[in-house]
């Protein structure tokens, strides 16, 4: 099969993918690309049905090590279920489900509130009456949130956003690598000091502490991957989530219009379209092929990397009726947007509530809130994994 090289499109694919998703999909199912960043050539799988079957397909795994042969001490963080399989998955994700339990999302939610109604003040406070919707809400709302959870802190927020950028997002190609190892090596850190210091009543000296009924425990380097997990997954997402559902209820004013005349009724539909029309989760993360796998025409070979495009099965006409309108009445169709499978996002309910909350919050206290913008010149997160501007100016 001919290999696609998607940096042949330039700028255009980062701003906007979809019409290059759609020209793959009318070709089939999966393709053989070359990635933009790095000219690796991967598998893509780019329609909806061969997209959620992939993602639950036990031939396609997720511990890379097993094919690459790297030393998982390299890097401790990535010791987290996201880059694991059955059994290690299995026994991982029932040891933090225990603690990241509904009932601990759930009552954070008048925390969520009270965080964005401080943050929504401190922006419609400016005198310029503009701000960078990033900047102000999007980044520090999620961020705090998922920081006072684990329990880190005073976590300067500055650095920490350059770093957490740089591993999803890398502009270099080995930037990604560099921040994800000063990550690992600051929560290293603070998982010892606190184990030195005792009890406490966040997630993370919940995890420190939590024991199944077999007396199994996470390992240090466990602690730290899923701690990397939960902060970097845990807050990444939910920025683009708020940001792009802003920036779309902002380009479409009908749709807007009609969620503010009846936010109880239509909030929750309304997050759900932006999970599938704009979500924050471009590409799910790397997998590799156990044995030949046939997706369509496409064989894909035994050890051979594959990613599933969750932004093109969420535009598959296949799927959903006119898949490029933006429609918050929409009925819900079982978007990817978390993903599908034993790697379901364990934090969709949190990003949920946020991005509700956030989206909801500003609406109602900028009546007037508009894009200070040209889409043209917005700046997209490079690569292939999240889906989101660098910096949104608004105008109220």
């Amino acid at each position: 099969m001919d290999v696609v090289d998607l940096a042949e499109y330039a700028d255009d694919f980062t701003a906007n993918p979809y019409p290059v998703y759609a020209e793959l999909r009318a070709a089939g199912p999966a393709h053989r690309v070359r990635v933009p960043a790095t000219g690796a050539e991967v598998w893509l799988v780019v329609g909806y049905e061969e997209a959620r079957a992939a993602l639950a397909d036990p031939r396609l795994c997720k511990d890379w090590r097993r094919h690459t042969g790297e030393d998982s001490t390299e890097l401790p963080v990535g010791a987290n279920m996201l880059e694991t399989d059955p059994p290690q998955h299995t026994r991982l994700r029932k040891l933090v489900a225990r603690e990241f339990t509904p009932r601990r999302v759930e009552a954070l939610r008048p925390r969520v509130q009270e965080v964005t109604d401080a943050l929504v003040d401190a922006m419609l406070t400016a005198p310029s009456r503009t701000a960078d919707l990033v900047d102000a809400l999007a980044f520090p709302l999620p961020m705090t949130v998922i920081a006072e959870l684990i329990g880190v802190p005073e976590l300067d927020r500055a650095a920490f956003r350059v770093l957490s950028n740089e591993a999803v997002a890398p502009l270099t190609q080995d930037g990604g690598e560099k921040a994800v190892r000063e990550l690992g090596g600051y929560l290293a850190g603070l998982i010892e000091d606190k184990r030195a210091a005792g009890p406490g009543d966040d997630l993370l000296s919940a995890l420190i502490r939590t024991r199944d009924e077999d007396g199994d425990r996470l390992s240090r380097d466990e602690l730290v991957g899923m701690a990397f997990l939960l902060l970097v997954a845990g807050h990444e997402t939910t920025v683009n989530l708020i940001s792009n559902g802003i920036r779309d209820l902002l380009t479409h004013p009908e749709q807007l219009a009609a969620l503010r005349a009846d936010f109880d009724g239509l909030l929750d539909g309304a997050v759900e379209e932006v999970l599938r029309h704009e979500g924050p989760v471009e590409n799910a993360t790397y997998r590799i092929a156990r044995e030949d796998i046939r997706i369509g025409e496409a064989l894909i070979p035994a050890g051979a990397p594959v990613l599933v495009a969750l932004a093109s099965a969420g535009r598959d006409p296949e799927r959903h009726a006119e898949p490029d309108r933006f429609d918050i009445r929409r009925a819900p169709g079982s978007h990817l947007a978390f993903g599908h499978g034993i790697h379901f996002c364990l934090g969709a309910p949190l990003a949920r509530m946020e991005g509700g909350i956030a989206i909801r919050t500003l609406l109602e206290r900028a009546p007037r809130l508009q894009l200070d913008v040209d889409n043209k010149e917005l700046e997209w997160l490079p690569g292939m994994l999240i889906r989101g501007v660098r910096h949104l100016p608004v105008r109220w």
